[in-house]
This record gives C-alpha cells, structure tokens and sequence, in this order.
C-alpha cells in the first residue's frame, strides 16, 4: 500500500508535464521509501528503471543494457552495450521524439564503479538537453555522496539538475492513515517505536495490539527490526563499533558532548567527527536552546524514533530476549512507556503548530520551532520550556505538552505563564497539549488570561486530519 508522498508525486508530475528534458535528483536515507516514491511516479508511464548494485562496471553495464533493451524491444537480451557512453546515448536518443523516463536507482554504487560516469552524463546532458525529452531520475541512498559528488558546486554534474528532492521519514498524520486499526493512542506509541520509516512501517500489523507488535519485532531475535540498528550502522560507516557506543551513550542519558566522550572512552576531537557522520545520517540531533547560537550548551540526541527506542529498551534486555522471553521483556518495558513518550508527543505537538501555521491557522506566525532550556533567574534553577517559538520580537509562543492519563490542571498553565515571563516579549502565546485534557480549573484560567490555547491529543489528530 503507497500512502503519502503527495508532494513529492506532484513535483515529479510538475516536472513530467514539461514534456522537455528534466534532471532530477532524489535522495535520503535507506528504508525512507525513494524506490518506492519512484515506482509510484513511473507507473503508467513509458520508463526505463535501472538499479545500481555493489559490484565492478562490467556488472552494473550489463544489468543496465538488459534493462533498456527490455524496454526497447520488449523481451530480455543477453547482449550489452559496449560502455556507458554507448548505452545512455541510445536512452538519450530514444527520447527525440517520445516523453522518456530514465530512472538509475542507488546511483552512487554505479558512479563508484564507473569513475567516468558523472562525466559522461555531463557531456551528453550539454549535448542533448535542448533536443530531448527525456527525464532523468538520479536516485542514492548514500546522502554524503549524492551531496558531494552530485550537487555540489565543483561536482561535474553541478548545474544540470532541475530539481532535487530529499526524501524525509513520513509525519504522524501519515503514520495515521497508514494504520487505520490502531487506536488513537496506539498510534502515537507506533509513531514513537518506528517513526515515519516506510520499512519500518511495514513490519508492524494494525490487526495485534501494539503489546504483540512489541513482541513480534523489537523482543524477537529473528524479526528484521531486532538487528535493523547494527545492520545500517554496518552498511553506512567503517567502525559500527564506536558509532554503536555513541549512540547506546546518548541513549542512556548522556547528553553533552563531555559526558558521551566519558562514556565512550574516546576524546571529544573523535566524538565531534563521528557524531557529525550520524547527524548527516539523520540518526543523531545538536539541539541548542531555542533562539541560542552558542554550542557550550548544545545537547545531542536521538532523532530517529527506532534507534530512540531500540537502544532505550533492546540492549538491556537483550539476555532475556535472546532466551526466547518476550512476554518478560515486555513487562519489564511496559512501565516505562508513557515516560518515553513524553518526547515524542513534544514531536508531536510541534507538527501540529506546524500545520496550523502552514494552514493560517496559527496565533504566532513564527519562524522555526525549538526547545529552550536555562537558568530561571527569579528561582535560580534550570528550568526548561517544550516548545518555543518567535514571531518578531514583540511576540513569541510557548508551549507545554503532557503525555499523562491525568488532566492537566491550572498550576502546569501558571508555571508555563511565569516561564513565559523570562522573557521580554509584549505578547506570549500559551500553547497547553493535554493527552486527556484539563480540569474546570485549569479551562477558567485559560479564559481569564485570553492568550492560552488548551488542545487534547484528540484535536491534534482531527485538526491535522490524522484521524480515523
């Protein structure tokens, strides 16, 4: 089932329908759904799909040859075009007179094995673009380097592309219409055990409960999922070993850069690097507080909600599962659910003042979003605030958001008020997200102060069309 992805299809259409040579240049990190959103986009369509593999030139040739002569002649054909050159300029001439799509899927792996590739698209682009109608599709899971070797200014393909495409794990409202079965708050915890990974996606089953889901992936040794972190980590980087120990060391609460080099026995010079490699992988996030640039109080953290929660609950347990006792790891786990959540629902809350501002909705029209934290100079302690975001100068939006069965009562409302005031805003926006909602007290507050919005996790779901 493909769900999603409308911006994406309409851009390629958009692109299509200029029924004139197009380059575009999709790209993200494995299991984001790319060769899905290309199969989507291709069907119906007179197209040419090619897909890279991890081997020497000759292979990836063949393969290619095979793949336009089943194209051009219908049937499969054993020979093959003597070089790259030779191949693409029969795609290129193909598309004289036709609209032609020439998609090259895992584009890095033939690049890699033909160090004249990138130089022989350059050259038959310049020849051919004003004469052709071919849309070429360059598509690679390695960001790094598609960033480098294809977009960059001094790479040889710089300058031909007309559209780039980074392909980004799906949002709440999409994991909702993906499981229709859970229930709403089911579907929050299945947001905040996999995320918005397609593949990740697709080991769960919205007909078990997510308890047995659980069990079927994360505390079953033989589920793809149990062992999904180590296998990127091996397929991405040289030394999973010390990318593994960073991650577990953010996991288990180190946070600054000083605490995870302590944890992990390596000096911070080391760390910087290889935390700088999982955040272009999308696995790791700096945060600083928001409207902050200084990196003294930078924090790091997991971005992506599957490594957040396997390397949360997988490694100490990972006796026990490996012994076949899912219904005990899972006991162990079930208690610290609603914590771990909290984080999520933050994610959460955001997306949701995202689309209110996107659909001129919002009170503040605010540039970015953020978490702030610091010292509150009328207690003396650390304090911190969920979300935070500013309009101008004059005016900002704060919000508070709570993952409890408990309604929210008017002291969470005050504290966020008095937060507020750290501040030298002439207008604050309180923003209060409640899983269960609030109490009488808390509702009389709001509507006395007039500048608070109270919204249930339930009008999250409706207003952003998340729902059943």
């Amino acid at each position: 089932m493909f769900v999603g992805r409308e911006w994406e299809i309409n851009c390629l259409n958009k692109l299509y329908a200029s029924d004139k040579f197009e380059f575009a240049v999709i790209y993200g990190r494995r299991r984001v759904g790319k060769t899905a959103l290309i199969n989507q986009f291709i069907q119906g369509k007179k197209a040419i799909y090619f897909m890279g593999v991890e081997s020497n030139s000759k292979q990836n040739l063949e393969n290619f040859s095979k793949n336009i002569f089943e194209y051009g002649i219908g049937i499969q054909a054993e020979s093959a075009f003597l070089s790259f050159q030779a191949a693409l300029e029969c795609v290129f001439d193909m598309a004289r007179e036709e609209r032609l799509i020439l998609a090259i899927d895992e584009y890095p792996y033939v690049a890699q094995s033909s160090k004249s590739l990138a130089s022989v698209l350059q050259l038959l682009i310049d020849q051919y673009k004003d004469t052709c109608k071919l849309m070429l599709i360059l598509c690679g899971s390695s960001m790094s380097y598609i960033e480098e070797q294809v977009l960059a200014y001094k790479a040889p393909l710089y300058g031909r592309r007309t559209a780039q495409m980074k392909v980004l794990p799906f949002g709440f409202a999409d994991v909702c219409h993906y499981f229709k079965n859970f229930s709403s708050e089911e579907q929050a915890l299945v947001y905040g055990m996999v995320g918005g990974t397609p593949q990740y996606l697709l080991q769960l089953d919205d007909r078990l409960s997510v308890e047995e889901n659980i069990k079927n992936t994360f505390l079953n040794p033989s589920s793809s999922l149990f062992e999904e972190p180590e296998n990127l980590l091996k397929q991405e980087v040289r030394e999973p070993a010390l990318y593994n120990a960073i991650i577990t060391a953010i996991a288990t609460g180190a946070s600054r850069m000083a605490e995870i080099s302590t944890k992990v026995g390596e000096d911070t010079s080391v760390c910087t690097a290889y935390l700088k490699n999982l955040m272009a992988l999308g696995l790791v996030r700096r945060e600083t507080p928001y409207g902050e640039k200084s990196s003294r109080k930078s924090l790091y953290v997991i971005a992506d909600n599957m490594f957040r929660f396997w390397y949360r609950f997988v490694p100490e347990n990972s006796s026990v599962i490996a012994r076949g006792a899912a219904d005990l790891a899972y006991k162990r786990i079930a208690p610290h659910l609603s914590d771990y959540m909290g984080k999520v629902f933050e994610e959460i809350c955001k997306q949701y003042l995202w689309h209110l501002l996107l659909s001129g909705k919002s009170p503040v029209e605010f540039g970015g979003l953020g978490r702030w934290w610091g010292t509150d100079i009328s207690t003396h302690s650390q304090t911190e605030i969920d979300i935070m975001g500013e309009q101008d100068k004059n005016v900002a939006l704060f919000a508070e958001c709570k993952w409890t069965n408990e309604k929210v009562d008017v002291g969470v409302l005050e504290t966020l008020a008095r937060r507020s005031r750290m501040f030298q805003y002439q207008k604050a926006q309180l923003v209060l997200f409640a899983k269960k909602g609030f109490t009488k007290g808390c509702q009389d507050a709001a509507d006395e102060m007039g500048n608070v919005m109270l919204v249930t996790y339930g009008e999250i779901l409706r207003g952003m069309d998340a729902g059943k």
